[in-house]
C-alpha cells in the first residue's frame, strides 16, 4: 500500500521525500478520516478521533501532487462535512445541505493542496498544526463571513484539552489536537529509521503530554468547588458564595412551538409568544409556591415574539403580563423594526416598571437564511421565498444591566465566533447568555445541530470562565458553569422552564486578553512557511534542472 518517494520513478516526481499513498488507497484513507472526524463531533461525541481524523488526512496527501492532494481533502471534506451538516438534509432541504457541504469542502480543499510542500520542512509536526489552525482561522471568516462549524476546538467539550481554551481560546485547543494529530501523521510517515521512528515517536509523546498540561484551576472555576456547587443549585442563599463569587438566579423559560413538517408551516405560526407567556406563567406559580427560587432574570430564546413586541398590542400585552407575574425583567427573543424600513433580530430587556429597554441586534447574519445575497438572482428559489427582506445586522456590543448582573448576549450561531463573545467580555459582562432558535434545525428529531451549539456553548464558559446560558423556543436549552459542565437542560421539543443559581465572574481571562492574536500567528507562520517551502522546491527543481543539463552536455562531448 505505501510507496517509497525514492522507488516511485518518473510518476511520483516532487513527491513527499519518506512515503506516500498510491492515489486509490489515499481516497479511501480520506473518506475513513472524515467519517472519525465528524464521529468526535457530538452527538457521537468521541472527541479522542479527532486527532486521529487529522492524521489521515495528513496521511493521505503526504507526497502527492498539489492538485492530487487538493482532491483527496475535497474527498476528505465532503464526508466530513457531509455529515457534520446532514440536520440540514432532513430539515431544510437537499439543495442547502449540497450547497454548504461543497463550498465549505472546496475551501479546504484550496487550503489543503499546498500542504505536502510543507511536510517536506523540518519541523513540520508544529507546522502541520499550525496549518490546520490557519484553515480554521479563514473558514471561520470566509465566505459571507465564514462558518466556524467544524473546527476541531467544539468537538472537545469533554477532552482534558479543553483547558487551553482559557489561555489562548478555541485556536489553542485547535492547535493541541492538531499537534497530537500530527505527531501520529509523522510517526506513520517517518522512514524505517530508527533515529527518525524515535523523532516521530517523541513528538507523538510531547503531543500527548501538552494535550491535558492545561487543567481548570478549580479557583478560577474548574472543578466545581462547593461554592459553585451552590451557586448552580436552587438554594435561596446569600448572593455572595464562599470563595466570594457574586452569583445570580436565572430563569430559563423553553415554550416549545408546534412542530410542524415544512418551514412554510411554520412561517404560519402565530402562538410562539402565547407559548413562552403560558411556561412563563406557570414558572411563576411556582415561584409563588415555592417550587422555585425567585428569579433574578428571566430568559426567553430567539425569535420568541414573531413580529416587532413594542407596537404589536397583543404581544405587548403578552410580555407585559409575563413580566408582572415573576416581577423579573425578562430578556425577550424580538423581531424589531428600525428606520427606513430596517428589521433587526434582536434580544431586548422588558423591565417590570419601564417596559421595553435596551435591546442587542445580532451581528453575524446567516446567509441565505437572515438575507439572501444576490436577491434577484436567488430569492425566488424553493424555500427562500418565505424571507421576504433582509435583516439588518446590528453593529456593537450590547451590555444589559440588571441588578448585580451584567450580560452579553448573542444570537443562535454566533455561539461560534471568537470575536462576537470576546467583545461582550471585555466590556465587562459577568454572565453570557445565547438566545436561539432550533426549530427549524430539529423538526426530524435529530439533536445533532443543538448538541453541536451546546458544545460551543460549553467551550465559550471555559475560555472566558463565565457561566453561560442557552435559551432555546424547542431545546435544548440548558445552564453552563465557568468549567464548561452543564448544569441543568432540557429535552427537544418540551415545554419546560430552568431555574438555576450560577456564578457571576468577572476578570479576564489569558485568552481574553490576547483575543485574535493566536489565529493571526498562525497564519502567518503558515503563510511564510508554505513561501519557504515553495521556494526551496523550486530551487531544487531549478539545480536538478542544471545538473541534468550538466550530465546531458558532458555525455554528448563523450560521444562526441
Amino acid at each position: 500500500m505505501l510507496l517509497d518517494a525514492r522507488q516511485a520513478g518518473p510518476a511520483t516526481a516532487g513527491a513527499h521525500p519518506d512515503r506516500r499513498l498510491r492515489t486509490r488507497w489515499a481516497l479511501a484513507t480520506a473518506v475513513v478520516g472524515g467519517a472519525l472526524l465528524f464521529c468526535a463531533f457530538p452527538p457521537i461525541n468521541a472527541w479522542p478521533l479527532a486527532p486521529v481524523g487529522v492524521a489521515l488526512l495528513v496521511v493521505a496527501v503526504a507526497g502527492q501532487r498539489m492538485r492530487t492532494a487538493a482532491g483527496i481533502a475535497l474527498v476528505f471534506s465532503l464526508v466530513f462535512f457531509g455529515l457534520l451538516v446532514r440536520w440540514l438534509s432532513g430539515n431544510i432541504g437537499l439543495l442547502p445541505w449540497v450547497a454548504l457541504s461543497v463550498a465549505e469542502s472546496l475551501l479546504l480543499a484550496a487550503m489543503t493542496a499546498p500542504l505536502p510542500l510543507l511536510l517536506r520542512l523540518r519541523g513540520r509536526v508544529p507546522l502541520i498544526a499550525l496549518w490546520w489552525t490557519a484553515t480554521e482561522a479563514v473558514r471561520s471568516r470566509l465566505p459571507l463571513g465564514g462558518f466556524p462549524w467544524g473546527r476541531l476546538a467544539f468537538s472537545q467539550a469533554d477532552s482534558p484539552a479543553l483547558g487551553w481554551a482559557r489561555v489562548a481560546g478555541a485556536p489553542a485547543v485547535t492547535f493541541v489536537v492538531a499537534l497530537v494529530g500530527a505527531a501520529i501523521a509523522g510517526l506513520v510517515l517517518a522512514p524505517p529509521t530508527t533515529r527518525r521512528r524515535l523523532f516521530a515517536a517523541g513528538w507523538c509523546v510531547v503531543a500527548l503530554a501538552v494535550s491535558p498540561a492545561i487543567p481548570l484551576p478549580s479557583a478560577a472555576g474548574g472543578s466545581p468547588t462547593a461554592a459553585d456547587k451552590t451557586a448552580s443549585g436552587n438554594s435561596t442563599s446569600a448572593d455572595k458564595t464562599a470563595a466570594g463569587s457574586s452569583t445570580a438566579v436565572l430563569s430559563l423559560v423553553q415554550g416549545n412551538v408546534p412542530r410542524e413538517r415544512s418551514l412554510a408551516e411554520q412561517a404560519r405560526i402565530q402562538q410562539v409568544t402565547s407559548n413562552h407567556a403560558d411556561a412563563t406563567l406557570k414558572l411563576a406559580q411556582d415561584i409563588h409556591t415555592g417550587k422555585v427560587p425567585q428569579p433574578d432574570l428571566v430568559l426567553w430564546p430567539e425569535n420568541s415574539t414573531d413580529s416587532e413586541p413594542r407596537t404589536d398590542p397583543a404581544l405587548s400585552f403578552l410580555i407585559d403580563q409575563s413580566v408582572a407575574a415573576v416581577n423579573r425583567p425578562i430578556l425577550v427573543g424580538a423581531i424589531l423594526d428600525g428606520p427606513q424600513g430596517q428589521t433587526y433580530n434582536a434580544g431586548l430587556l422588558w423591565d417590570p416598571l419601564n417596559g421595553p429597554g435596551p435591546w442587542y441586534a445580532k451581528r453575524q447574519l446567516v446567509p441565505f437564511g437572515e438575507y439572501i445575497p444576490l436577491r434577484s438572482l436567488f430569492g425566488g428559489l424553493g424555500d427562500l421565498q418565505l424571507i421576504p427582506r433582509n435583516f439588518t445586522p446590528g453593529s456593537q456590543t450590547v451590555i444589559f444591566n440588571t441588578g448585580n448582573i451584567h450580560l452579553s448576549d448573542v444570537i443562535c450561531y454566533e455561539i461560534g465566533y471568537d470575536g462576537l463573545v470576546r467583545d461582550g467580555v471585555r466590556a465587562g459582562a459577568n454572565l453570557l447568555v445565547e438566545q436561539t432558535n432550533d426549530a427549524a434545525f430539529t423538526r426530524d428529531g435529530s439533536p445533532d445541530e443543538t448538541d453541536q451549539q451546546l458544545a460551543m456553548a460549553r467551550l465559550r464558559a471555559v475560555e472566558h470562565n463565565r457561566s453561560v446560558a442557552v435559551v432555546s423556543t424547542t431545546g435544548v436549552s440548558a445552564v453552563i458553569r465557568p468549567d464548561g459542565t452543564v448544569a441543568a437542560q432540557t429535552g427537544l421539543w418540551q415545554q419546560q422552564t430552568l431555574t438555576e443559581r450560577v456564578p457571576l465572574r468577572t476578570g479576564l481571562t489569558l485568552a481574553d486578553r490576547v483575543g485574535a492574536w493566536p489565529e493571526a500567528g498562525a497564519l502567518t507562520a503558515t503563510v511564510a512557511a508554505l513561501a519557504w517551502a515553495a521556494l526551496r522546491s523550486r530551487l531544487g527543481r531549478s539545480r536538478k534542472g542544471r545538473r541534468s543539463a550538466a550530465a546531458g552536455s558532458a555525455e554528448a562531448g563523450v560521444q562526441g
